[in-house]
C-alpha cells in the first residue's frame, strides 16, 4: 500500500495530520533509478518515440498509477533531463513528483530543487490526457520555470508555453491548447472571470447577434475553446502563500468606468472631520479586530452644520466617508500598509511585503488614503466579477501542490480541499543553527543589538541575509547600518529578476542584504568561496509573523541543501505583535531587569502560543468567507435564467 492509499484510508477516521513517504514508494524511486540507467544511453529520438508509445499505452486504458507506468514514464523523464538539461533528478526529487502525480501536497523543504520536481507530474498527467497548469506566485517565477524546463518537456512530447499577463482572452487560445502551462495563480482566475463574463454577454445579447457576427467572421465573442478542459489538473507552487496567505483575497476584476471623481471633495472633507473627532467619544477604535465605527455622538457631530457634507455628488452616506477617513487615518500605515509612488498609493501586501500598483482598496477606502496622502484622486473600480482563490482551485478537476512549510496549514488543507501533505525527508541533513531569539524592553535597544550583530557577523566575512516585515522597518534599519558603516543592499519589495539577482548574490562573503520577508522567494542563494567554512548565510529577522509558517519561511532561506548557516529573531515589547495582540506581555517583558535582555524559553513558549491563537482566528475569517461564497452559489442557483 502506497503512502496516499493508506492516507485516504485512514485520513477521516483519525484527521488529518503529516504523514511520511511510505517505504514502498522509497523501493519505487530505487527501481525508477535503475530503469534510467538502462536508459541513459537512448537516443533523443528513442526517448520521444518512448513517450509516445507509453502514452498510447495509457490511452489504450493503462493506469499512471501503475508501478509500471510510474517506473516508465520517471525513467524516461530522467534519460530526457539527462540529454537536455545534463542533470538527473534526486531521489526526493522523484518521490515528491510521484507524490505531486497522485493529487497531495509535498512539503519539500527550500533549496530542494521544486522547480525540477514539477517535470514528473506534469508528464504523468499528460500522458493520461490533462492539460497541466502549473501556477507560481508571480510572473518571474512563472517565466523562469517554464523557460529552464521547456527543453525536457518538449523532448517528451509536450507542448508547453507562459501565459502572458495584460492580454486580451482571445489571444491566448493557442496558450491554452498547449499541454503544459506556466502563468500565475491570479492569471488563471482572471482569465475564468474573463471567460465567464464573455459567456453572460452571449446570455443576454439580442436575438440575432451571434448570427451577424459569425456572418462578420467576427470571434471576440466566442468562448475559450476548450477551457473546461483545461481546468484538469493544477500544480501550485508555494501552495500555502496561495491558498492560505492570500485566502482571504478574492480574486476581483475591475473596471474603472469614468475617469471624473465627483466625490473628490466629500474625500477631502472627510479626511479634515477626522482630526478634530475625539476616541472614546465621537467613534471607537478596535486595533485588535481593525475596526473602527461612529458613536451616536460621533454620527451628531458629523451632521451638525459646522462639520455636515460638502455640497456635491455623494456615492455612499456621508457617515461612511467619515468612518472610511477614520481608517485611512487610524489605521492604514504609510510603509507598512501601502507606499506613496508617483503620486499614487501602491498597495503592500502583509504577508510578503510586495508591493503592488494594480490592487486598489474598495468602497472608497483608497480614495479616502489618497486624501490623506494629498495625492490625485483616482476614479473607483467597480468589480465586474469575482471569485475566492478557495472556490476557483476547486473547480480544477485534479489539484496538488508543494511549498517547505505546508505541515502548520495540513488541517486546513484536508478539512477545506482533501489534500493530504506529505513530507519529504531532505537531501542531505540540515546544517542550520537556530540562535535563540532576544527580547528588548524597546525598540532602540532593539535596533542597537540588531545593528551590532550585524556588523560582527559581516567582520567574520560571513554573508547576512536581513528579514523585515515591513517596508517601514527594512528603512530604520538601512539608515542605521550607513550609521554605523555597514556596507548593504536593500530591495524595494517588487519581485523583478534584479530582485531575484540580489537574493541569489546574498550568500557571497561579506554581502549585508536587507529584504522583506518573501522578497526573492523561490531564488537558489548559493555559498560563496569560503562563506561555508566561515559558518555560511546568518539570517535576522527583526521581528516575528503573525504566522509561524512566514517565520519558517524566511529562516529557511539559509542553510540549504546541507549548506552551513544560522538564523536568529529579535523581538521588542512594541513589536506590533505584542503591542496589539497581547499587551499583557508586553508589560511582561518591560517589567524585566535590563540586565536580562536577551534570549528567554519562557517568552519563546508565549510567542508561540500567541502564533497558535492568531493562526487558528485567520483560519475562522477563511472559512467564513468560504461559506459566503457557497451562499452566494446557492442564491445564484435559485436564480432564474435570462
Amino acid at each position: 500500500m502506497s503512502v496516499l492509499d493508506y492516507w485516504y484510508a485512514v485520513g477521516d477516521r483519525f484527521g488529518p495530520r503529516m504523514i511520511d513517504v511510505a517505504p514502498g514508494d522509497r523501493q519505487l524511486v530505487e527501481r525508477i533509478q535503475q530503469r534510467a540507467d538502462a536508459l541513459r544511453q537512448l537516443s533523443s529520438r528513442a526517448v520521444f518515440d518512448a513517450a509516445r508509445q507509453l502514452k498510447s499505452q495509457v490511452a489504450a486504458g493503462a493506469s499512471i498509477a501503475s508501478e509500471a507506468i510510474s517506473i516508465e514514464a520517471a525513467a524516461l523523464l530522467q534519460a530526457a533531463a539527462h540529454q537536455t538539461l545534463g542533470i538527473a533528478l534526486y531521489d526526493v526529487q522523484l518521490l515528491a513528483g510521484l507524490i505531486l502525480a497522485r493529487g497531495a501536497i509535498a512539503e519539500m523543504h527550500t533549496g530542494e530543487g521544486k522547480t525540477y520536481t514539477a517535470a514528473l507530474p506534469a508528464f504523468m498527467q499528460y500522458l493520461a490526457g490533462r492539460p497541466v497548469h502549473i501556477a507560481t506566485v508571480n510572473a518571474y517565477l512563472a517565466g523562469r520555470d517554464e523557460q529552464t524546463l521547456r527543453p525536457l518537456l518538449t523532448a517528451l512530447g509536450m507542448s508547453v508555453a507562459l501565459l502572458p499577463e495584460a492580454t486580451p482572452l482571445t489571444a491566448k487560445r493557442q496558450v491554452y491548447a498547449c499541454d503544459v502551462v506556466y502563468g500565475t495563480g491570479y492569471e488563471f482566475g482572471f482569465d475564468y472571470l474573463r471567460e465567464q463574463l464573455q459567456a453572460l454577454s452571449r446570455r443576454i445579447a439580442p436575438l440575432g447577434r451571434q448570427l451577424r457576427s459569425h456572418l462578420r467572421g467576427e470571434t471576440s465573442g466566442q468562448p475559450l475553446r476548450g477551457f473546461d478542459r483545461t481546468r484538469a489538473f493544477v500544480l501550485i507552487d508555494e501552495i500555502d502563500s496561495v491558498l492560505i496567505d492570500e485566502a482571504c483575497l478574492p480574486l476581483i476584476l475591475s473596471d474603472r468606468g469614468s475617469e471624473a471623481v465627483p466625490d473628490a471633495e466629500a474625500h477631502r472633507v472627510a479626511q479634515e472631520l477626522v482630526i478634530a473627532l475625539i476616541e472614546g467619544e465621537d467613534f471607537l477604535l478596535d486595533r485588535t479586530a481593525n475596526k473602527v465605527r461612529l458613536t451616536p455622538q460621533g454620527l451628531k457631530r458629523i451632521h451638525d452644520g459646522r462639520t455636515q457634507a460638502p455640497a456635491g455628488a455623494l456615492l455612499r452616506p456621508w457617515a461612511t466617508y467619515v468612518e472610511q477617513a477614520l481608517y485611512a487615518h487610524w489605521l492604514l500605515r504609510k510603509d507598512i500598509d501601502y507606499v506613496v509612488a508617483d503620486q499614487q498609493i501602491w498597495l503592500v501586501d502583509q504577508y510578503t511585503g510586495r508591493i503592488f500598483p494594480d490592487r486598489t482598496w474598495s468602497d472608497g477606502l483608497h480614495q479616502a488614503v489618497e486624501a490623506k496622502e494629498q495625492v490625485p484622486p483616482t476614479a473607483e473600480h467597480h468589480a465586474a466579477a469575482r471569485i475566492t482563490r478557495q472556490r476557483y482551485f476547486k473547480l480544477y478537476g485534479c489539484m496538488s501542490g508543494m511549498t517547505g512549510t505546508a505541515g502548520l496549514g495540513a488541517r486546513e488543507f484536508w478539512d477545506v480541499y482533501r489534500l493530504p501533505v506529505v513530507s519529504i525527508p531532505l537531501r542531505r541533513p540540515s546544517q542550520r543553527v537556530e540562535w535563540p531569539t532576544r527580547y528588548f524592553l524597546d525598540a532602540e535597544s532593539k535596533w542597537q543589538a540588531i545593528v551590532a550583530e550585524v556588523a560582527e557577523v559581516h567582520r567574520q566575512g560571513r554573508p547576512v541575509l536581513i528579514g523585515s516585515r515591513t517596508i517601514e522597518n527594512s528603512l530604520l534599519l538601512a539608515a542605521r547600518l550607513e550609521h554605523a558603516d555597514v556596507p548593504f543592499r536593500l530591495l524595494n519589495g517588487k519581485q523583478t529578476e534584479d530582485e531575484a539577482e540580489v537574493i541569489a548574490a546574498s550568500g557571497q562573503s561579506d554581502a549585508v542584504t536587507i529584504a522583506t520577508n518573501m522578497a526573492g522567494r523561490g531564488t537558489d542563494i548559493r555559498l560563496g568561496p569560503g562563506v561555508e567554512q566561515l559558518g555560511g548565510l546568518h539570517l535576522v529577522g527583526v521581528e516575528r509573523h503573525q504566522s509561524r509558517r512566514i517565520d519558517d519561511q524566511l529562516s529557511g532561506r539559509v542553510a540549504r541543501q546541507g549548506d552551513r548557516g544560522s538564523a536568529r529573531f529579535f523581538m521588542a515589547a512594541t513589536d506590533e505583535l505584542i503591542a496589539r495582540y497581547e499587551p499583557t506581555l508586553a508589560e511582561r517583558i518591560r517589567g524585566l531587569p535590563q540586565s536580562a535582555e536577551g534570549s528567554n524559553p519562557e517568552l519563546d513558549a508565549k510567542i508561540e502560543a500567541l502564533q497558535r491563537r492568531l493562526e487558528r482566528r485567520h483560519y475562522q475569517e477563511r472559512r467564513r468567507l468560504m461559506s459566503y461564497d457557497h451562499w452566494l452559489d446557492d442564491i445564484r442557483a435559485k436564480l432564474p435564467e435570462g
